[in-house]
């Protein structure tokens, strides 16, 4: 019998993780230099099955349209517009890509995976109504935020948000911001068709194959261990360039990288539970992702949202996030997760990050205890009328928050975000965090890109340019590049001609 331990395979490059991360580089990898040869190993038997499936995660093109989080009001009054600006940017460079494919017959059928869809912020009460004009005002000068509307008038919130409007007994003002370019995007799809087309690329994709160990070999190479999940066969494999995209357990792979970069750095995992509708007619009254404003004291993450999503091809409505612990870093990993993650060299980071949060855990055990009827009574500061019996309980993906040391917070912050932490040769990376995430996949993956293969990006810009028309440059900046960008994938991912033809149907509805 052959050993399987004992045989070494050698790749170019190595994607640990089947999500829309891996999917992403793998795709853009193949277009800058068809010949390298890369492998992926994913645990699970499919791709897209954690933290990228549609049932995981929000399914909102995070374009900063209508998340408030992303707009901060400073101590003195004025907004801070930068980190909305940041992701609209990004999504944009996203869209570009993904028409690319589209127009190259690389991916098909768009409307599997992105449908246009209305985002708006709504606020109760004068001083967040007071907040929202402010944002807008700010916003709708910005050629990203082109087209923003904003409303404070009873009719016309009836028009935007009926199933929230209707039935309302508050005497509290009420006003939603609107803008009409905004998308739903089920990245479960989308990166199913990603390692589809990948496959047809010759790339050698390997589930149910659980990546053990990472280490640096004699000859510079990373060396990873492998197991065959199937048949428990140990493989070493190798490759000059890894990237850990394996959602929450990236942590752990990064810890036993060993590289420096990974040092002082841990993980807090968060649930997620949506409450889905089951009443068809409940479902039709409503057509937009209709993003709140978190309550005092809540976390970033607890934004309420009540999101049209469109799954295999049938609309569907979700209510929340509601929040929930478990110590699982991956709705598929070990209840031993958070304690494994915690190292000599992180321990007084966690620690530090334990004191700072306190009110993250009270409002953790908070949501937890919730029964049912309380997420209801939630949901109907959104649906006036909700009935109990319309709606299901459904636990979302794992969310690992990063925590690490920094230069504003200090000892154990926790960061809100997604994060790229790279050896300093550029030879291994891993992604880390949440939202936006799979939103701005095409950004980072870039970024990794240019932080890791410096030496091709002189040889690689022409043809990244060919992808996105917009690398290197500021959207934000060149508006009549903007126009023609949105036109051009616009019409490429089908958004002109599905919104037109969805806008019919609500006119005849």
């Amino acid at each position: 019998m052959i050993n399987m331990s004992n045989i070494e395979n050698k790749t170019d490059v190595i994607l640990i993780g089947a999500g829309i991360m891996s999917a992403t580089l793998g795709t853009l990898l193949k277009e800058l230099a068809p010949e390298w040869n890369i492998t992926v190993f994913e645990k699970l038997d499919k791709p897209g099955e954690e933290s990228s499936h549609e049932m995981n995660n929000a399914g909102t093109g995070h374009a900063a349209l209508c998340e408030l989080n992303y707009t901060v009001e400073k101590p003195d009054g004025t907004l801070d517009i930068k980190k909305a600006i940041n992701v609209n940017e990004q999504f944009q460079v996203s869209k570009q890509f993904w028409a690319y494919l589209v127009k190259n017959k690389l991916i098909r059928n768009p409307q599997d995976f992105i449908m246009p869809l209305p985002h708006i912020s709504m606020v109760q009460g004068e001083k967040d109504v007071a907040f929202l004009k402010k944002r807008f005002e700010a916003l709708s000068k910005v050629p990203l935020f082109k087209g923003m509307e904003y409303s404070d008038d009873p009719s016309t919130l009836m028009e935007w948000i009926p199933l929230i409007v209707k039935d309302r007994t508050s005497t509290e003002p009420i006003a939603a911001t609107k803008a009409d370019t905004g998308t739903d995007v089920n990245f479960g799809n989308l990166t199913r068709m990603l390692f589809d087309h990948l496959k047809n690329k010759n790339v050698k994709i390997n589930y149910n194959h659980g990546v053990k160990d990472v280490k640096r070999s004699s000859d510079g190479l990373w060396d990873l261990k492998v197991k065959n999940q199937a048949t428990g066969a140990v493989e070493h494999h190798k490759a000059k360039f890894v990237f850990i995209g394996g959602g929450g357990g990236s942590l752990h792979l990064l810890q036993k990288s060993g590289i420096p970069e990974g040092r002082h750095i841990g993980g807090f995992p968060v649930s997620g539970i949506f409450m889905v509708c089951n009443n068809p007619e409940v479902i039709e009254k409503h057509h937009a992702k209709v993003y709140g404003k978190a309550k005092v004291g809540a976390p970033p993450m607890s934004v309420p949202h009540l999101d049209t999503r469109y799954i295999d091809n049938k609309k569907s409505l979700l209510f929340g996030p509601f929040a929930g612990f478990s110590p699982k870093f991956l709705k598929t990993g070990s209840n031993l997760d958070l304690i494994t993650s915690v190292k000599p060299d992180n321990l007084l980071t966690m620690l530090a990050a334990g004191v700072k949060e306190m009110a993250l855990t009270k409002y953790l055990i908070q949501q937890v205890m919730l029964t049912k009827e309380q997420r209801m009574e939630e949901l109907r500061e959104f649906i006036p009328n909700a009935k109990s019996e319309d709606w299901d309980l459904v636990v979302a993906g794992q969310r690992v928050q990063v925590i690490k040391d920094t230069e504003a917070g200090g000892k154990g912050t926790l960061q809100f975000g997604t994060e790229v932490i790279t050896a300093a040769d550029g030879s291994i990376a891993a992604l880390l965090g949440a939202s936006p995430g799979a939103s701005t996949a095409v950004h980072v993956m870039l970024e990794v890109i240019k932080k890791c293969f410096p030496e091709h990006m002189l040889e690689w810009e022409p043809k990244i340019k060919d992808m996105i028309p917009s690398f290197g440059l500021s959207l934000m900046e060149n508006p009549e590049l903007l126009e023609k960008i949105n036109a051009s994938s616009g019409e490429a991912l089908g958004l002109i001609e599905k919104k037109a033809k969805v806008e019919k149907e609500l006119v005849l509805n």
